[in-house]
């Protein structure tokens, strides 16, 4: 499968955590997802709250593709996930539709 980019939220704390957008990998069969030197393997619809965890520590996660309105965490929060500089133009561009990403903030 191609590299995607899909928004990347931690569960372990609770329903809502940080959360990134980035480019993320996945394995031949697509049940393993690679971001970040991380493994995470699907839940396969039996997770509460997260459809994939952390192969090394058992962390949930919630991992999905990103929306054009911005509304990509499973629950609603305040908090703006951060945009890896990589994926950065792409993702405000091509996902979210602007004709050009905002100015970037120094710590994203």
């Amino acid at each position: 499968m191609k590299p995607r980019i899909m928004y990347i939220e931690s569960k372990a704390g609770g329903l809502t955590g940080p959360a990134r957008i980035g480019r993320v990998r996945f394995s031949k069969t697509g049940a393993t997802l690679y971001y970040a030197g991380k493994s995470f393997q699907s839940l396969k619809g039996s997770g509460f709250k997260s459809n994939y965890f952390d192969d090394a520590t058992g962390d949930r996660y919630w991992i999905s593709g990103p929306r054009k309105d911005g509304r990509d965490a499973l629950y609603p929060t305040h908090i703006a996930p951060a945009v890896d500089a990589d994926v950065y133009d792409e993702y405000w561009t091509q996902v979210r539709g602007l004709p050009a990403p905002p100015v970037r903030k120094a710590a994203d």
